[in-house]
This record gives C-alpha cells, structure tokens and sequence, in this order.
C-alpha cells in the first residue's frame, strides 16, 4: 500500500506561500506558509498534519488492542500535540503528547491501560517518528 502527498512551493521562506495536496482530494490546494508553521496564520502546516495523522492512527490502534482483549470502545478521542522546537541540528520536532480519552462499556482499567500502551509503542506512526512520545489515556466511566 502507498499513498502519495504532494506539496508546492512558490516565494522565499518568509515570504512565499505553499499549497499541500492529498491524491484522496481531503487536501486540496490547502494553504501553507511561514506564517501558519511559526505564527498564527490561516492554513495548515507539516506539523498540524503530523499530529492529526498520529491522532487518527493511534485511534485506530487503540480500536484493535482494545479489540484483542474483548473490548469495543463507544468513543475514542485523541489530541496528538507535536512539538516544534529550535535546537542545535535546526529546527526538530521534539516530542509528541498524545492525550486519549476513551468511553469503553464493560473496561477495567488494567487492560486497557495495556491496550493503550500497546497501541502507542504500535501505531504506524508512532513507529514511523523518531521523537520522545508520551500519552495521558483516560478511561471514561
């Protein structure tokens, strides 16, 4: 399986523009600049994109784990914050903070602390990003 991404630059660093595009179509001609990676512009940047992709794909991990050990969550919500930060080798995503919060009928916290757990150390992802990443999981009652 592959999936393509493709972006588009125009302009120096600070002042130019970009467009990021998916071949799904989700993205679109979807706005980037220096502004909307180190300010607060209006549009989307590589980080923003990285958290929610990390986001979606634990997610989905945590649903299998969870499913491996008998369970079926009514809800998973993950906010995946990454963390852009100047050092010495330039500027380094440093850190990923993934905070879970899952609705599970029937869950005892030990297993799915483990299932947790296993979808962080397991997700595409985060197997994919070479940084510190740690969680909160929270199970709802």
């Amino acid at each position: 399986m592959k999936r393509k991404a493709s972006a588009e630059w125009k302009g120096g660093l600070k002042d130019g523009k970009g467009t990021i595009a998916t071949d799904s179509g989700v993205l679109a001609n979807t706005l980037y600049s220096f502004g909307t990676r180190f300010e607060e512009g209006k549009g989307t940047n590589p980080e923003e994109l990285i958290a929610a992709a990390h986001a979606g794909c634990f997610s989905m991990a945590l649903s299998g784990q969870l499913g491996n050990a008998g369970m079926t969550a009514e809800r998973i919500n993950t906010t995946a914050t990454v963390t852009l930060e100047k050092t010495d080798a330039g500027f380094t995503v440093t850190s990923v903070h993934l905070d879970v919060k899952a609705k599970i009928p029937g869950a005892n916290q030990q297993a799915f602390d483990t299932a947790a757990n296993n979808a962080k150390a397991g997700c595409p992802i985060s197997r994919l990003l070479n940084t510190k990443i740690t969680m909160d999981a929270k199970l709802e009652a």
